[in-house]
């Protein structure tokens, strides 16, 4: 298991600092990280956390996965490995016929 964990449906208030807070109780937290929109700075509801193992990851996920917090419910999972991010490929502009 990877000691990397998804944390979703934050409270658009939360910190990084809380994030941290929270799941120190459960191991040794390596980061905290709450996702931000990149124009507005506001939360996106969503972070990941690093714990120091795996098995402290396993943890932090049975005990806070469902839990609420301010009035929101915690989706605590295992976090994927990011896709790539090639654009979508919007194709031809010309509708796919070569126009020389």
């Amino acid at each position: 298991m990877s000691n990397k964990v998804y944390v979703g449906g934050l409270p658009y208030s939360v910190t990084e600092g809380q994030l941290q807070e929270i799941f120190a109780a459960h191991g040794t937290v390596e980061s905290a990280r709450v996702i931000a929109d990149k124009f507005t700075g506001q939360s996106r509801g969503f972070g990941f956390v690093e714990m120091s193992s795996g098995g402290e990851a396993q943890k932090a996920i049975q005990a806070l996965n469902g839990t609420q917090l301010e009035g929101r419910t915690l989706v605590v999972n295992e976090a994927k490995p990011m896709g790539s991010r090639d654009g979508g490929g919007r194709g031809n502009s010309s509708g796919g016929r070569n126009r020389w």
